[in-house]
């Protein structure tokens, strides 16, 4: 049987009230739709670069988001002492390029495990807790960073999905 890219369960949040539910439920439905515009693709699929305009995949998407969740959260705000995920150092976007899909089941799987641990990681810290990032940055601002950063990728990944199989509107 082959493998295809789970669909996340739905996720909602709130529409009123205090700013760090809304962020986090936000936060929550970005991560949720990046996962969902990957659901039911195989690994191949995920791995394939379909636009010539761009090297860009769904699975380097993927990849890259569970880096960039990493650094923001558990090694930036939480100061955890965690490595970089896809050769961070060398500075090559690894996460984009190199890309096999035999990893695809797993980047999918490390993407959903990078979310519980940096929820985990940030959920004491207040959202004026401030960390040193070009400059003085709250942990509110981190979230309205993390909502931005899946908010870009998620329309690249809106038109890869369609130039893979033609769905639209996930």
């Amino acid at each position: 049987m082959t493998w295809t890219s789970p669909a996340p369960a739905a996720v909602e949040g709130p529409m009123t009230g205090d700013d760090r539910p809304i962020l986090e439920g936000m936060l929550a439905h970005q991560r949720s739709t990046l996962l969902n515009v990957c659901a039911g693709l195989t690994a191949d699929q995920l791995a394939s670069r379909p636009l010539p305009s761009t090297g860009l995949s769904l699975l380097g998407l993927v990849r890259h988001m569970a880096k960039v969740e990493r650094i923001w959260f558990r090694k930036r705000v939480a100061q955890e002492d965690v490595p970089h995920l896809h050769d961070f150092e060398a500075r090559g976007d690894a996460d984009f390029n190199q890309i096999d899909p035999a990893d695809a089941p797993g980047a999918v799987e490390q993407v959903r495990q990078e979310w519980m641990l940096a929820d985990r990681a940030v959920a004491g810290f207040d959202f004026g807790h401030t960390i040193q990032h070009h400059g003085e940055m709250s942990q509110r601002m981190v979230y309205v960073h993390m909502i931005q950063e899946y908010a870009r990728h998620n329309g690249h990944a809106d038109l890869l999905r369609e130039a893979i199989d033609g769905t639209t509107g996930r």
